[in-house]
């Protein structure tokens, strides 16, 4: 009778640890959706307004976001990084792998979203031709938005490049200055703002529509739309696979999103798929 009782009291033990065990697996494979929301950070302007889109989307499909706006490039990651968000969208893949070596972040691109070319924008004159001798130029100071920005004053004929440097070009690579301009390195949020002070610069795009420009009216020389700097979404190594980010990567990337894109930014921002 003992030797019965005490088996049905260690097999109700076993079965109740492995009850816990289930309930606890059954959480942690929910992955990033545990607190039933998901935390989104974006940089202020297109990729927030365009994320204002998906979030009426993912609604209907009974996931909730909320969303986190910044107004600079390197925040975003941070966050993400430390847990505060579970998703950023705002960034290219260059500036990604360059800040996550810099920074040493356990963080992985998800999936592609728009390309916003950049533009060269000038209060002054109307073509990257009229820029005079001597014109004072600005360009973003973070690595990877200055090498791609060179490549754009080459593009426009402005400059000569090391032929070797390519994206990593920075000023000292430049080879060859055709108007004798003096380069200004600034922070990429802060450009626009202080385009009254320079005859003219390379901004951002998103950063330019926040300005009031509309980038294929405004700028004087901007990217063709074959630019490879496609943005994309970023998440930790370890929601990778999370079904949750199959779930909003094909909300973002529907016909829905990409119709909403064409309509709203009229060819200035291009869906990459």
């Amino acid at each position: 009778m003992k030797k019965g009782l005490l088996t049905a009291i260690v097999f109700l033990a076993v079965a109740l640890l492995a009850a816990c065990g289930s309930e606890e697996s059954s959480g942690a494979s929910e992955g990033l959706y545990d607190d039933e929301k998901l935390v989104i950070g974006v940089t202020a302007g297109p990729h927030e307004e365009i994320l204002e889109k998906v979030t009426e989307l993912a609604e209907e499909e009974g996931i909730n976001i909320e969303t986190e706006v910044f107004t600079d490039y390197v925040m975003p990651n941070v966050a993400l990084d430390e847990g505060e968000l579970d998703l950023n969208i705002f960034q290219t893949e260059p500036y990604f792998n360059a800040i996550r070596e810099d920074r040493n972040l356990d963080l992985v691109k998800s999936f592609d979203t728009v390309t916003f070319p950049m533009g060269i924008y000038s209060l002054d004159v109307g073509d990257v031709s009229e820029l005079p001798e001597g014109a004072t130029i600005g360009l973003p100071s973070d690595p990877t938005n200055s090498g791609r920005a060179l490549l754009l004053f080459e593009q426009a004929g402005l400059i000569e490049l090391d032929p070797e440097t390519g994206i990593n070009s920075t000023v000292r690579d430049i080879e060859k200055n055709n108007g004798n301009y003096e380069f200004v390195e600034l922070d990429s949020a802060q450009i626009a703002r202080q385009l009254e002070e320079l005859d003219a610069a390379a901004i951002n795009t998103n950063f330019a529509i926040e300005a009031g420009f509309t980038p294929t009216e405004d700028a004087i020389f901007i990217e063709p739309k074959d630019s490879p700097y496609i943005n994309h979404a970023a998440v930790r190594a370890e929601n990778e696979d999370d079904e949750i980010i199959q779930k909003l990567a094909d909300i973002y990337r529907s016909e829905e999103v990409k119709t909403f894109i064409e309509e709203e930014f009229g060819g200035s921002l291009v869906p990459s798929w």
